[in-house]
């Protein structure tokens, strides 16, 4: 029993329910151990995912996408399906309550919003955003059009490609890459959002590059991914050590419950990579006012 209560903890649910990029599959793996899992655990644990239900309802008033409102109402559906009265009451209490808060704030932003006296000067945005990895700083182009704007900022891009294709990475070869002009031409600005996008998508094929979720073979257990690698510091160890392999947010369950997974194929996490990154793909749908020292992106 203590065994099911460490793969859960190692799950690091309720550690990630702040983060806004991580908040919706966080939801959505909690409405699947609830409904494939709960029944069949011991009581201090079925006591934990309560908890963490619960945990996960409060952050609803906080969360300005979409995706993390959808994701909770799924959450609310697997806890009238599956939890007893007494807890499905608290917990449907605590859902109504989260969500009349999150409508209040919702307003309250689109009264500042309106008033345009709450929004932090564009260059401070973008050094805050600068600290971010490109999953966030997808999502946080999605809360509103001035973060959207400052989430676009070209360098943030050109970093974020540096730092996810880093092996491949070169100003100048990327340049070639993505565009037909003399590089040399003075005229030219790289739009390193659209690179990044390209390359992203060239590798989708091959890489489980939409995945926020993989089976760390060195640490032996379902983990967070950052830019495709285990968000657990690894020194020293060969890549062979370090291999990820792609996690459907269904196999956490067969994890939990027997401690193994049965490894998807490329087809099968493409296809869910694809639905858990919707809201990642909406960014390349924006877009920015140019300059004249800017091409269009043909998006």
């Amino acid at each position: 029993m203590s065994k099911l209560l460490e793969r859960y903890q190692k799950l690091a649910l309720k550690e990630s329910l702040d983060s806004i990029h991580r908040y919706p599959l966080v939801c959505k793996e909690l409405s699947l151990i609830l409904r494939g899992a709960y029944s069949k655990l011991p009581k201090n644990l079925r006591s934990l995912i309560f908890q963490d239900t619960l945990t996960a309802f409060r952050f609803v008033p906080g969360m300005q996408t979409r995706s993390a409102v959808s994701a909770a109402h799924l959450l609310l559906q697997s806890v009238e399906a599956t939890l007893p009265k007494q807890k499905k009451n608290l917990a449907v209490t605590e859902y109504k309550n989260s969500m009349v808060a999150h409508k209040r704030r919702t307003k309250a932003r689109q009264e500042e919003h309106v008033s345009g006296s709450t929004h932090l000067p564009q260059d401070v945005l973008v050094h805050v955003f600068s600290f971010l990895d490109f999953q966030s700083l997808v999502s946080v182009g999605l809360v509103c059009w001035p973060w959207n704007f400052a989430a676009s900022e070209n360098r943030l891009w050109q970093s974020q490609y540096a730092t996810f294709f880093r092996d491949s990475y070169n100003d100048l070869s990327v340049k070639k890459q993505h565009t037909s002009r003399q590089v040399e031409d003075e005229g030219y600005t790289l739009f390193w959002r659209k690179a990044f996008k390209r390359a992203y998508k060239g590798m989708s094929s091959s890489k489980k590059l939409k995945s926020s979720r993989g089976y760390c073979r060195y640490c032996q257990t379902i983990v967070w991914l950052e830019n495709m690698k285990c968000s657990n510091e690894h020194i020293g160890l060969n890549s062979e050590s370090q291999k990820i392999d792609p996690v459907l947010p269904s196999q956490v369950v067969e994890y939990l419950l027997d401690d193994s997974i049965s490894f998807i194929s490329s087809s099968e996490s493409e296809c869910d990579s694809d639905t858990e990154a919707g809201s990642f793909s909406r960014l390349w749908s924006y877009r920015r006012p140019l300059t004249r020292t800017q091409d269009s992106p043909s998006i």
